[in-house]
């Protein structure tokens, strides 16, 4: 089918979105916050007590309940996303002078954390369904420059170990973790999850982050649940769970009140005042997944008949929280990406590209990597539009 005109398209996905958003007030954000319910009273009790920093009891409430909420044995909670997966990545042994293969698609705090721990990002593709690492890329990468020495992977391009694996779960969307797992167990390689943007998202009835040897959360203000900033990390052993409690609480040896650190710690403690807006916004997960699963329902109808598009759905055998609801253009409309965005700013809509692939900002373009087609060419193609929860109701 010959594709529409780039104008017609445009104003196509621009109709479309302005049915779906209906009458909500301008500016329309990316994705704002849903602070109904209790975050509010528990914040204030916070406030009123004056347990507002690093010790009180929301901190070790906000824990278990991710824990309950993740189905992970245990959830420790530090002040964001990226310093839970710098953790993540110390724990499961990487290194200075480490590669870690990671997406080149992916957010920069993904590549951050892995240069935190003096490592090296070792960019691999994506599959176009998912928009998450791809097993079959993996697999022929590992096999294209992986060999086993002394019990380790290392790369024969540049020597250096292959230390770990870190899947994204991109906007809320599982990766093929079967695939992905099966890949690295074959190899010895330990899963560190990314998933940052995947609360409330399942893989086959199982909560991701779950999977890997560790995985990470993100409550950031732009997340489904946020503690304004916060992040957690999802542990099954209870061993790695104590020393990421014990790192990231600057390695401080328990006692009445002697300061005794053993090793260097981190200072990533979540202080009490987030956790307690955490608290208040967990117990409305649910019902929030709801809403963004309806509004994504809303989205896709809306642009079912525009030529042109695809709008980006869950993974069959995975029921994603749809943080940022997306479409990907035809390879023939790629051009015309900011037009369509500079429509819909002018709306007042406030819409975004995916982000920059890793690969090709300056400070990662010598690090190794695959072949990465899928990668450029999604990055040229894909558009978020609004996805806050209270859009659908």
């Amino acid at each position: 089918m010959k594709a529409a005109p780039a104008d017609m398209t445009t104003t196509a996905i621009l109709d479309a979105t302005r049915g779906v958003l209906g009458n909500a007030p301008r500016p329309v954000l990316l994705h704002g916050p849903d602070l109904r319910g209790r975050a509010g009273d528990y914040v204030k009790e916070c406030i009123d007590t004056a347990w507002v920093s690093s010790a009180g009891a929301y901190v070790d409430r906000f824990e278990r309940e991710l824990a309950a909420t993740t189905g992970a044995r245990r959830a420790v909670a530090v002040v964001n996303g990226t310093a839970a997966l710098h953790i993540a990545l110390k724990l499961v042994g990487v290194e200075a002078g480490d590669e870690v293969l990671i997406p080149s698609l992916t957010f920069v705090a993904t590549a951050n954390a892995v240069s935190y721990c003096g490592a090296i990002p070792h960019f691999v593709d994506v599959e176009p369904g998912t928009l998450g690492l791809d097993p079959i890329s993996l697999e022929q990468r590992l096999a294209m420059i992986g060999e086993r020495v002394n019990g380790r992977v290392v790369s024969r391009e540049t020597g250096r170990r292959l230390a770990a694996v870190v899947p994204m779960h991109t906007f809320g969307h599982p990766v093929d973790l079967a695939g992905l797992m099966e890949v690295c167990e074959r190899w010895g390689l330990p899963v560190v999850e990314d998933a940052a943007e995947s609360l409330g998202s399942y893989y086959r009835d199982r909560h991701t982050g779950t999977f890997g040897r560790l995985g990470i959360l993100s409550f950031n203000g732009n997340k489904i649940v946020t503690t304004g900033g916060g992040g957690a990390i999802l542990a099954d052993d209870e061993e790695l769970a104590d020393r990421a409690k014990h790192l990231t609480t600057t390695a401080k040896v328990p006692h009445r009140w002697e300061f005794i650190h053993d090793e260097t710690g981190y200072n990533y403690r979540m202080p009490n005042i987030n956790a307690a807006l955490g608290c208040g916004q967990l117990e409305r997960l649910e019902e929030m997944v709801a809403l963004k699963r309806r509004l994504a329902d809303t989205y896709r109808d809306a642009l079912a008949d525009v030529r042109g598009v695809r709008f980006i759905q869950e993974p069959p055998g995975c029921r994603s929280n749809y943080w940022l609801n997306a479409i990907e253009l035809d390879e023939g409309l790629a051009g015309d990406r900011d037009a369509i965005l500079a429509a819909l700013d002018d709306e007042g809509i406030q819409a975004r590209p995916i982000w920059r692939p890793m690969h090709q900002l300056s400070m990662y373009q010598s690090c190794p990597r695959a072949d990465l087609l899928v990668t450029e060419r999604l990055a040229r193609r894909i558009i978020n539009l609004p996805s806050s929860a209270s859009l659908a109701g």
